[in-house]
């Protein structure tokens, strides 16, 4: 699951060089839709009742996940590097565990507390490039704000899947019909941007690309993604993408040439540390405390 999620950043950077945000993201969903749905028409036409019911949150949930998490980090993109949208990421687990907090009543630990904090420390040493001064003279990166802002999106969207009111429907028809919606309210921005910049993708290399975050990052990372929230939670699943650090920098260095600097291993020691002291099991700092 980890290295499908990373792989959108990885392979969007180049491609967002010959095309444009909202067109590579109504593609990529629109693909991804025509892939799901011969296999999970008849599911989703059984469900339908289900889905016109909940149609104001799936469609929220959409928004999140295919508008936000798909044209707004393609548009990050054009500003940040890989690495730092990738670490800023990383902090998802943490995010999940502070809404379930907030908003399910889910009981949360000193230890997990103090885990999330930290999580949120290394983003914002990320962000602020470790240096305060840029923090105070609002010498902010715009990219690696929104890719914040995905971040939490990313969270919500994870916690929303939870809901009891969709559990009816099995996981690959759920997928669809949220590719389907995000397609949808992606189709008007994408129109809009292909007529003002006159940029249609039409060299193989963009086509390629879009086929690739379509097949990798849409639906092999969603549907392990969404298969792992329902077997363990939110909170475990989210657990995994902590993973996508060290594939997705790892990618970064090694396919697009992008170096490491100072701030990175400053922001990404408390992330990590942050995320498990956050996300592990309780039972084993029990056993380490006892020992």
């Amino acid at each position: 699951m980890p290295i499908f999620m990373s792989s959108n950043i990885i392979i969007a950077k180049p491609a967002i060089a010959h095309t444009e945000p909202w067109t590579l993201a109504f593609f990529r969903w629109g693909l991804a839709s025509l892939i799901l749905l011969p296999f999970t028409y008849r599911e989703l036409k059984a469900n339908m009742p289900l889905i016109r019911k909940n149609l104001k949150l799936l469609s929220f949930m959409a928004f999140l996940a295919m508008w936000i998490c798909g044209a707004i980090v393609y548009l990050a993109l054009k500003e940040t590097s890989a690495t730092n949208g990738t670490l800023i990421y990383s902090a998802a687990p943490a995010l999940i565990l502070a809404l379930e907090w907030l908003f399910r009543g889910r009981a949360v630990a000193i230890r997990e507390f103090a885990g999330i904090s930290l999580a949120i420390i290394g983003v914002f040493v990320i962000v602020t490039k470790g240096s305060l001064g840029n923090l105070l003279n609002l010498q902010l990166n715009s990219g690696d704000l929104l890719f914040a802002l995905c971040t939490l999106s990313w969270a919500i969207y994870s916690v929303l899947i939870k809901k009891s009111q969709l559990q009816a429907i099995s996981t690959a028809p759920l997928f669809a019909i949220l590719a389907i919606l995000g397609t949808i309210i992606l189709a008007p921005f994408a129109v809009a941007e292909m007529a003002i910049t006159a940029s249609i993708p039409d060299t193989g290399e963009v086509w390629m690309s879009i086929a690739g975050v379509a097949l990798i990052a849409s639906v092999a990372s969603f549907l392990t993604y969404q298969f792992s929230i329902r077997l363990v939670g939110p909170s475990i699943a989210g657990m995994f993408m902590y993973l996508m650090t060290p594939y997705g920098v790892g990618m970064a260095v090694l396919f697009l040439g992008e170096q490491l600097q100072a701030f990175h291993y400053l922001g990404f020691i408390p992330i990590m540390a942050g995320l498990l002291l956050a996300t592990l099991p309780a039972s084993l700092f029990r056993r380490k405390a006892s020992a």
